[in-house]
């Protein structure tokens, strides 16, 4: 499986552990940065893990943080990313089986690295069930697609109500 990578400078150390790891399973891995504890921003970071998922160089993206709250957010702004934050195992679970879940966020100051192995466990091994999910991954793309957010290669769609829709709430 090839792997993306990347944190920002509070996830690089489990982000080194975890390139080991997935280099000593047999996993290719692209590693997209940081290279330090030195503090750096997570955006770009995060959104490159992303955008190698979508394009499909990589199979499924890593993004760590101290947190990984605000990697988590940054990579599901790239169109096509589902970021899922696992700090236990049934998240890490339930992300891949039911919301295909292609990019896994941990924080680097929450999860020992005993956990995050096994939380990345859970997360590769586990498959996507389809069915009723698939459903409701669907309707998480056509919200992206509604929302104009950006993709390469795709026109943005406006954000204004069209004819018949609710606007407002009662």
């Amino acid at each position: 499986m090839r792997v993306a990578i990347g944190s920002d400078h509070a996830g690089f150390e489990l982000k080194s552990h975890l390139r080991e790891v997935l280099a000593a399973r047999g996993h290719d891995v692209v590693d997209l940065g940081t290279d330090s504890v030195e503090s750096v921003d997570y955006p770009p970071i995060c959104a490159a893990v992303a955008h190698r998922v979508v394009a499909g160089d990589v199979d499924l993206g890593i993004v760590l943080g101290g947190s990984g709250q605000g990697e988590q957010i940054a990579a599901n702004k790239v169109r096509g990313a589902r970021a899922a934050l696992c700090n236990d195992l049934y998240t890490a679970r339930m992300a891949r089986a039911h919301n295909d879940a292609n990019v896994l966020a941990m924080g680097g100051r929450i999860v020992a690295a005993g956990l995050a192995e096994e939380i990345l466990d859970v997360f590769l091994g586990t498959r996507f069930e389809g069915g009723r999910h698939q459903r409701r991954v669907d309707q998480i793309h056509d919200i992206e697609r509604d929302t104009g957010l950006s993709e390469p290669g795709l026109p943005d769609i406006t954000t204004e109500p069209r004819h018949g829709d609710l606007v407002g709430g009662t």
